[in-house]
């Protein structure tokens, strides 16, 4: 049985990356479901498929995903593909996918292009776990909020390189934000224009990258890769903290203090003889 609605990837950029089973997927449906149809007509009329295209984006899917999943029911056979890309990967579709389960409609996806992953891969740095953060705020104000949002997050312990997209005009502020936020030292990667003829990836730190972008254009797709935080020695408190809240659990001293070792990284034995400490105490 056909599922009522396919996700299909379409090229980032080279359009040699349509795979033929996503061209069949175009081919099939009853209508393509399409951000902007200048840019999917576009991508069709190149393939010579001929299709029927609906408009689904940020600004109509809350009414149009009702709608859709009635005719899916009814036995229409919809593809959903973004402008560039995954759908839903930071472009509309999710209401209307999720709307598509609830209702019991069979999703399937046609896997292919996508810019963040790619980035990742050419980026030089750890791969997973990776955090894809999608665009920073346009303004300073939100922008600096949330990058030390993902700096707290850090802080409590997550340990992942973090992605995100820019936009050229935006590259270098936000660079010099992820510094401030992250640590001028912050190994890190831009990339743009991937898949075309002036792919480039440029590997370094957060300040270096931030001083280059100040004065250099910066053209096309943008993905920005930071590497992972490193990690923090735990202070004294951190480890009282630890320690206090495995006594709290009812852990033994030797189990409490096996438990705040691992949490804080520090020596088992220093953490075995702080724990002595706070227990006398």
């Amino acid at each position: 049985m056909r599922p009522g609605l396919v996700l299909v990837a379409t090229p980032i950029g080279n359009l040699a990356d349509l795979s033929p089973r996503a061209l069949a997927a175009l081919k099939a449906a009853d209508a393509v479901l399409c951000e902007d149809s200048r840019v999917t007509g576009g991508l069709l009329a190149r393939q010579g498929v001929a299709a029927t295209m609906i408009p689904l984006h940020d600004h109509n899917e809350a009414a149009q995903a009702p709608r859709l999943v009635e005719r899916m029911m009814a036995g229409e056979h919809f593809a959903l593909v973004s402008d560039a890309g995954t759908p839903l990967v930071n472009d509309p579709g999710y209401r209307l996918v999720r709307a598509a389960i609830e209702a019991g409609v069979a999703v399937s996806a046609v896997p292919g292009p996508n810019a963040a992953v790619m980035a990742l891969s050419l980026s030089g740095l750890p791969p997973h776990p990776f955090l894809f953060a999608g665009f920073l705020p346009a303004r300073a104000g939100p922008r600096t909020a949330e990058l030390a949002r993902l700096r707290g997050l850090e802080r409590a312990g997550l340990g992942a390189t973090l992605v995100f997209f820019e936009a050229p005009h935006r590259l270098a502020e936000s660079l010099a934000a992820m510094a401030a936020a992250f640590g001028a030292g912050r190994p890190a990667a831009v990339a743009r224009e991937l898949t075309k003829r002036f792919e480039e990836v440029r590997r370094d730190d957060l300040g270096t990258l931030a001083d280059h972008y100040a004065t250099a254009e910066a053209r096309g797709e943008i993905c920005v890769v930071v590497g992972p935080a490193p990690a923090e020695a735990a202070g004294e408190a951190d480890l009282d903290a630890a320690l206090r809240a495995a006594f709290a659990a009812g852990l033994s001293l030797r189990d409490a203090a096996a438990s705040a070792a691992e949490a804080t990284g520090l020596k088992r034995r220093d953490v075995y003889r702080r724990a002595l400490e706070l227990g006398e105490g």
